[in-house]
């Protein structure tokens, strides 16, 4: 980052100059060529006021401007065009003036002005011609540089000016970005420092969001060390049962009339090992694919109505009546993802009951948003504990969560669905009275 900002300080220094340079060079150039103008016209009139060219029979010998005026070319044209002196060549080697714009302009108007270019001599030559009373033309010329000259000759100076320049940036930008960079620096050593504010009042926003990614890491870190402590610990229990049982059957110690129960438990601590290790892979997949899950047009009452069906033999086992309400209502979703998520709120709607109760699912669309409402009426859950069920492996009751075959993933599982739908959910408690969770999508 330092060497781009130095980089590119330089970069804009050297532009800066060389646009500086051209911009002065052009400006300055434009002054001169009007300076040699009005020095040309100055020129011609002081000629002209010397009576040399007053009549055309002088004698052209007792004309000799080539000692007095050695940067100024004078010329004498007749009205045919004709070189009737020149202080520069032979009058004899130079063609007819007629075709000369300036000099045609100076016929017609009274003066021409003409500036033409030499690319051999890469200079330029400005012409002045005016018109005399007894109608021949005086014209005076001058030799200067081109812009392109000019440049070249300022070249030199130019890329001294340059290194200067650069070496000066260099020196400069490097300071410079050590005390803009510097803040940043003190502010990411700060991110953990609630209090620390930052110098610049514009590095507050990427102060905050920094200091808000940093905690969510944190925080995402903590949770990945916890839920991996958490799924050691639930995985030892019933490996660590089932282990027992067989050992003591492999080792005789169980009476024929025991070893039937030991079997029911060995299956019993299985499948509750099973259930865990697909809650725990269903979270994984859900963590890996949030943003590339198929979303499509579904019947929530149909989902819902399917899983009802699915659930009602294992309601019946314990005791537990169940009953679906509601009509059509169209959601754009998952639908695997939703029926996993009524299955789970099922479920544990059932589990967490007593016998001889209720449990009943409701699909409404209430202000055009579907609604899906599964309500118990069994052991309920205590305040203190409404803002955590939804954590990963966190339970109320943890003897008869284990009793009934939960694995603690459940409502973590529902949650992320949820979050995946951008819907919203919403858990309404009491002890002895019953839950009710509502989903809005």
């Amino acid at each position: 980052m330092k060497n781009k900002i130095n980089t590119r300080l330089v970069g804009i220094a050297v532009l800066a100059v060389i646009a500086t340079v051209v911009g002065i060079t052009i400006i300055y150039y434009g002054l001169f060529q009007r300076r040699i103008r009005a020095d040309l016209s100055v020129n011609a009139k002081l000629l002209r006021d010397t009576h040399y060219f007053e009549s055309v029979n002088i004698d052209i010998n007792e004309i000799d401007l080539s000692t007095d005026i050695e940067e100024l070319r004078v010329t004498w044209i007749a009205e045919d065009g004709t070189v009737l002196y020149d202080n520069d060549a032979s009058t004899g080697s130079l063609k007819n003036h007629n075709d000369r714009p300036e000099i045609q302009e100076a016929f017609i108007g009274g003066v021409g002005e003409a500036v033409r270019r030499s690319d051999t001599m890469n200079k330029n030559t400005f012409y002045y011609a005016v018109l005399l009373d007894n109608g021949t033309v005086l014209r005076v010329a001058t030799n200067a540089q081109s812009l392109w000259a000019v440049f070249v000759s300022a070249a030199p100076i130019i890329t001294f000016i340059i290194l200067m320049i650069i070496s000066m940036c260099v020196v400069i930008s490097h300071l410079l970005t050590k005390q803009l960079l510097k803040p940043i620096e003190v502010m990411v050593s700060n991110l953990e420092n609630s209090d620390y504010e930052s110098p610049y009042k514009e590095l507050d926003p990427i102060s905050e969001m920094l200091r808000s990614q940093h905690t969510d890491v944190l925080a995402a870190a903590k949770a990945r060390q916890d839920f991996t402590a958490n799924v050691s610990h639930e995985l030892k229990t019933p490996l660590t049962a089932i282990s027992g049982y067989a050992e003591l059957l492999e080792g005789g110690m169980v009476g024929e009339e025991k070893k039937n129960h030991f079997y029911q438990e060995i299956r019993k601590n299985a499948n509750r090992l099973l259930a865990l290790i697909n809650d725990i892979i269903k979270l994984s997949e859900l963590d890996r694919v949030d943003h590339g899950i198929a979303f499509e047009k579904i019947d929530l009452y149909e989902v819902a109505h399917e899983c009802v069906n699915e659930l009602t033999v294992n309601a019946k086992l314990k005791d537990i009546s169940i009953a679906i309400e509601g009509k059509e209502s169209a959601i754009h979703g998952n639908r695997e993802l939703i029926k996993e998520l009524i299955e789970n709120l099922v479920q544990n709607a059932i589990r967490y009951n007593n016998p001889g109760g209720k449990v009943l699912v409701s699909v409404n669309t209430i202000d055009n948003t579907a609604c899906l409402i599964i309500k118990d009426n069994g052991i309920g859950i205590p305040a203190a504990d409404q803002q955590r069920v939804f954590e990963r492996f966190y339970r109320v009751d943890k003897s008869r969560s284990k009793a009934t075959g939960g694995t603690g993933l459940g409502l973590a599982i529902v949650k992320h669905i949820v979050e995946i739908h951008d819907a919203s959910i919403e858990l309404d408690s009491a002890p002895g009275v019953g839950t009710t969770i509502t989903i809005m999508f």
